[in-house]
């Protein structure tokens, strides 16, 4: 899936909306510690209060909300996994009756406390519907398009919740006009910050893809893999900050630890023009780099000298998998961070050019190429001529 597909879909959870038909929400309220289930219950959305909706629905999108290979990953099922999620998910998708859905939900429910324990209560949340897509839009002459012909298909939507106990506080009794302290001692279902989640199946450009899943990570760059694949039956994946990681060793075998600002800056604007053009090619695949991209990239970017055998051998030192590509978009840092005794700057991959590291009367100094005059808590400051 990617960040379109993503966001049609994210975008769909909200109060009655013809695209998106929730049919049923399961609710399994799990003790912490011991994994025992200790209430369930499965019921149409439209049963609960307003309110318990919005709530239910703003938690869907939080599951959905995150950017590629750091908090969502698209998984592939293993194949040949005895009673696997991937069939699980499939037949509780299409079960004809209530109790039918709800013992294969179950089933997954049991899976996930096997392998994990937790010092708090939980709360799993499974919802099945359909979610619908117009193939085009609405012609205005002909007024054909829009609903009469939309993409349809049922979904899966998992989300993992941890229960906080209420805080003592002081509250005002309006009919008693009085104050006091609550005394409420009822769990409180954290559905700001899902622990985790998961859509199935997996959607891109509007064709179910039961193959897949969308998988969510509690924290960014921190999936579980325990659950990825003990609980979800899916394959081992690699997260973007390790991509980083891991092209950043290449570089540095390649270029060595010393290495002038305006090469690394060339090297991310190489990689964003990769990415731009891939964009503006709405058909085009996200771009991917293996060792011989690696190596062109280098050599545009001002690197002399580069030997095919030494970026291959760097490449292949950190990748156990031969056939492994980097995606270019994991690549290039949100923001770049100086560090040094006196101070950290931060600044923009773009702006790394405009960085120069120098030695001045026999000062080593930072600096930093600004067309604009540099305001300092809110005062401007003189232009020196001298160190």
């Amino acid at each position: 899936m990617n960040k379109k597909d993503i966001a049609n879909i994210r975008k769909q959870f909200k109060l009655n909306n013809n695209y998106m038909k929730i049919h049923e929400i399961f609710n399994v309220y799990v003790k912490k510690e011991s994994g025992e289930i200790y209430h369930h219950v499965s019921q149409p959305l439209q049963m609960l209060e307003q309110e318990s909706q919005e709530l239910f629905l703003a938690n869907f999108r939080k599951v959905l909300t995150g950017h590629l290979d750091a908090k969502l990953f698209e998984l592939k099922f293993k194949r040949d996994v005895e009673e696997s999620t991937q069939a699980i998910l499939f037949n509780g998708l299409h079960a004809d009756t209530t109790d039918d859905w709800k013992e294969h939900m179950l089933y997954i429910v049991g899976k996930m406390f096997a392998h994990s324990v937790y010092e708090f209560d939980t709360v799993v949340t499974f919802i099945r519907g359909e979610y619908r897509k117009p193939t085009r839009k609405r012609d205005q002459d002909s007024e054909e398009g829009g609903d009469d012909a939309t993409y349809s298909s049922g979904f899966v939507l998992c989300s993992l919740n941890k229960t906080d106990q209420p805080k003592k506080a002081m509250l005002f009794d309006y009919v008693e006009k009085e104050f006091k302290p609550n005394t409420a001692v009822d769990p409180i279902i954290n559905l700001d910050s899902p622990l985790s989640g998961f859509l199935f199946p997996a959607f891109n450009d509007n064709a179910a893809d039961v193959n897949h899943l969308l998988y969510c990570a509690g924290k960014a760059n921190q999936p579980d893999f325990t659950f990825i694949e003990e609980v979800l039956n899916c394959e081992e994946i690699i997260t973007a900050q390790e991509d980083k990681d891991c092209f950043d060793f290449i570089l540095k075998e390649v270029i060595g630890d010393e290495v002038d600002s305006r090469v690394i800056s060339n090297v991310y604007e190489e990689l964003d023009k990769m990415v731009q053009e891939s964009t503006e090619n709405e058909e085009s695949e996200p771009p991917m780099l293996d060792h011989r991209d690696i190596e062109r990239i280098l050599t545009a970017s001002g690197v002399e000298n580069v030997e095919p055998a030494k970026v291959e051998h760097a490449f292949k030192s950190v990748v156990t998998d031969e056939k492994h590509e980097f995606k270019a978009s994991s690549l290039i840092p949100k923001t770049i961070k100086i560090e040094t005794k006196i101070a950290n700057v931060i600044i923009e991959p773009q702006d790394l050019k405009n960085v120069k590291y120098i030695t001045f009367q026999g000062k080593r100094c930072l600096l930093l190429e600004v067309d604009e005059e540099v305001l300092v808590e809110g005062f401007k400051l003189e232009e020196s001529q001298t160190l």
